[in-house]
């Protein structure tokens, strides 16, 4: 992590920070994977979506040349910074403090992002080039979105195979609180509804295909755990005020959950859970992914179909 909250670790002082990681220096390996998925070609102009620290621009400056390379992020921090390490090796990309969700400065071929959406800006597609391609991950999911240009301004791609998870945009200098005084409410609470499901506590975060999915169909829900006694808890929070928490005891196969507010969250993570033990799979890796010109993005693959 290079950042939490506002405070960048090249500022940071004696006392340690607390809160959510807004920049870190991302798996060097992952990076290139994201940059080989753009299929950088010479006479390429790329934009570089999440500037961080400058890796991706540096190794995007090694292969297009400094001027065919723009970066962009939110933040000014950051993109100091960054600037100030590529001129220390001899890069100088264009480096852009903006909002990467709004009108961007130029045209590109290629927009790489090492940040997350919900769904496509219709920016991007507006600053994309005829023939032109995209990539970017799913806020909230670890599933990779690539898609090239279409004649209607729209684009056409697929969710890959391969899967990573990025930390997503952002229009300040911090993410909205979590739901820290619901999880307090409700974190011992007797639920509307009381049921057993069939499944034992799942770590929803450390399950991508099933975490994936529920993001899709419910986005914006937040997963905390714990262990207590060897009794395995899980809890799903949202911001309408739905809430869900499940309890395996120890040597237990089952799950005891209690769910309130406006919608019933585990019912859909079950759901999600037999899909995947019925079929083997869930159909999100894979999909097809259809981009109409102001962002909407239709995935579908066999039966399954689903828009953001």
């Amino acid at each position: 992590m290079t950042q939490v909250g506002p405070h960048h670790a090249d500022q940071a002082g004696p006392r340690p920070v607390v809160g959510s990681p807004t920049s870190s220096s991302t798996l060097p390996s992952l990076v290139v994977s994201m940059l080989t998925l753009g299929e950088l070609r010479e006479g390429h102009h790329l934009l570089d979506v999440g500037t961080g620290t400058g890796y991706s621009s540096a190794l995007a400056c090694a292969r297009l040349g400094d001027s065919a390379v723009t970066t962009v992020d939110v933040d000014r921090n950051l993109t100091e910074s960054a600037a100030s390490r590529l001129v220390s090796i001899g890069r100088r990309p264009m480096v852009v403090t903006q909002d990467a969700t709004e009108e961007l400065p130029d045209e590109y071929d290629r927009i790489v992002s090492m940040v997350s959406v919900p769904r496509i800006p219709a920016s991007w597609l507006s600053a994309l080039r005829p023939g032109g391609r995209l990539v970017t991950t799913i806020a909230e999911t670890g599933l990779i979105l690539t898609a090239d240009k279409t004649d209607d301004g729209g684009a056409s791609g697929r969710i890959e195979w391969d899967r990573a998870a990025f930390m997503q945009t952002r229009s300040g200098a911090d993410y909205p609180p979590q739901l820290d005084e619901l999880f307090q409410k409700i974190r011992d609470q007797e639920g509307e509804d009381i049921a057993v499901s069939p499944f034992p506590v799942l770590d929803v975060m450390q399950a991508w295909e099933v975490w994936s999915a529920l993001t899709l169909h419910a986005p914006g829900v937040e997963h905390r755990t714990g262990v207590d006694d060897g009794t395995r808890t899980s809890w799903m929070l949202h911001a309408d005020g739905s809430w869900a928490r499940a309890e395996t005891m120890p040597g237990a196969r089952t799950s005891t959950v209690h769910q309130g507010g406006p919608r019933r969250l585990y019912d859909l993570q079950d759901q999600i859970r037999w899909y995947w033990v019925e079929n083997g799979e869930l159909p999100a890796y894979g999909a097809r992914a259809a981009i109409a010109p102001d962002g909407t993005t239709t995935l579908s693959r066999g039966g399954w179909t689903l828009t953001l």
